[in-house]
């Protein structure tokens, strides 16, 4: 454990170094295309993903802000406390904390890696207040766990996307319905183990791990009073005009649910927003304590922003030059009917770390993971759990989307990765065995 903290570096030095990585790689492994010097095209390839998640960047951080700011309200207060008043120990904290964070990853990937976090972070808030002895980057980890099981649970990419009439794959695939993917005996099989084995690993760490104290800092927001505000700033104080339009926002959400013919497509990163806004700030009632909330979360959502756009340009590094492809046909060269399954998760894992996107992993690596399968008489909806279970489970070491737990947290990458890794080997494990056996 204290190797991997002392040797790893900070998240912004992961993905710089990532990006030369993957640089090299392209310049060695890939083939010059236009009339440009190859290194000058790969330049080029990096600098046009780099604002292609522009749009998504702000989704992540307005899921962050909006969801801090939502834990910051006086009724979900009330609820994360009655919550944490059972984590009386390091063991019942890491387990609490674990079971939650995967059955929210499981129903929604977005909700379930912003109640990680705040659960973690309010255990940890407890903890320290009642002076209970914890394990605080355990417990940080513990709140990551949802990010294992999200492509295989109701916001999946891949399984939703080949769901769908006039999808991209539609003349290969046709259109594969859920039951097939995600509500598969294999599928539902896979949750069902990870959702025992993962809390109980969180037990058996809880017992065996030292304790590493972690002070954190208070994160209460404490507003002017009423009596301070002056004139048209009284609005602002009014908690029936902020209650009123946050409700207003959340019957728009409601009017839009009512309006999709396929209801599981429904939570998606805009709408979650969407009720997050309205949530925190119809619970919050005035205009002045949700935005002095949202004050307060955004220092937390730096990491996201300018880390995000590194990534983006791996993406297009990858995506653009063919290196993508160049890894996937490797893994091809080497299966046959019974190592496709692992070596499609495998490769999915490893292309993860680099392209850290679900949907657009799919969208570049699923053709060529099809083909393959195609070829070698392999069940194409095997094939696409393959790829979902490979690309979420190297997420406990990929930092990208822990980005918005550690600005929550107050933790380092470093502090909750020896965890990740564990709970990434047992999930490994489950996953390939369920592929290769079941």
């Amino acid at each position: 454990m204290k190797v991997v903290q002392k040797v790893l570096p900070s998240p912004f030095a992961i993905a710089v170094i990532l990006t030369v990585v993957t640089s090299l790689l392209a310049l060695l492994l890939t083939e010059p295309t236009g009339t440009e010097p190859h290194l000058v095209q790969l330049f080029y390839n990096w600098e046009s993903g780099v604002w292609s998640l522009l749009k998504f960047t702000m989704q992540m951080m307005l899921i962050l802000v909006l969801g801090h700011s939502l834990a910051l309200s006086k009724p979900v207060l009330a609820i994360i406390r009655n919550v944490t008043s059972l984590c009386t120990s390091n063991v019942r904290s890491a387990i609490i904390v674990t079971f939650i964070s995967v059955l929210a990853g499981y129903f929604n990937w977005g909700l379930g890696l912003i109640l990680g976090a705040i659960l973690a972070r309010k255990v940890g808030e407890h903890a320290q207040e009642k002076g209970i002895p914890l394990n605080y980057p355990l417990i940080g980890a513990c709140g990551y766990t949802s990010l294992m099981v999200w492509h295989g649970g109701l916001s999946g990419s891949a399984p939703l996307t080949i769901a769908k009439a006039g999808h991209s794959m539609e003349s290969a695939l046709g259109v594969m319905p859920i039951s097939e993917t995600l509500f598969s005996s294999l599928n539902i099989t896979v949750f069902v183990l990870i959702a025992i084995t993962l809390p109980l690993l969180a037990w058996i760490l809880g017992r065996n791990e030292q304790f590493e104290h972690v002070h954190i800092k208070s994160k209460q927001h404490k507003p002017k009073n009423k009596r301070d505000a002056h004139g048209a700033e009284r609005l602002d104080q009014m908690v029936w005009f902020g209650r009123i339009f946050g409700l207003l926002i959340l019957f728009v959400a409601f009017l839009r649910y009512r309006s999709m013919v396929d209801k599981f497509t429904y939570l998606n990163l805009d709408t979650v927003n969407l009720l997050l806004f309205g949530l925190s700030m119809s619970l919050h009632g005035s205009i002045y304590r949700f935005v002095h909330s949202v004050e307060h979360a955004i220092k937390d959502s730096t990491g996201i922003l300018i880390q995000f756009p590194l990534y983006a340009g791996i993406m297009g590094l990858m995506t653009n030059s063919g290196l993508l492809e160049v890894f996937a046909d490797f893994f091809i060269d080497l299966s046959n009917q019974k190592t496709f399954p692992f070596f499609a998760f495998l490769s999915s894992g490893i292309v993860n770390i680099m392209v850290p996107s679900g949907g657009g992993q799919w969208q570049v690596q699923g053709p060529i993971l099809i083909e393959a399968a195609q070829q070698l008489n392999y069940p194409l909806n095997r094939t696409v759990m393959a790829l979902s279970y490979g690309d979420q489970i190297t997420n406990m070491l990929q930092p990208f989307w822990a980005l918005p737990l550690l600005g929550i947290t107050g933790l380092k990458a470093k502090q909750i990765l020896p965890y990740s890794l564990l709970f990434m080997l047992l999930g490994g494990s489950i996953y390939l065995g369920a592929l290769l056996f079941f």
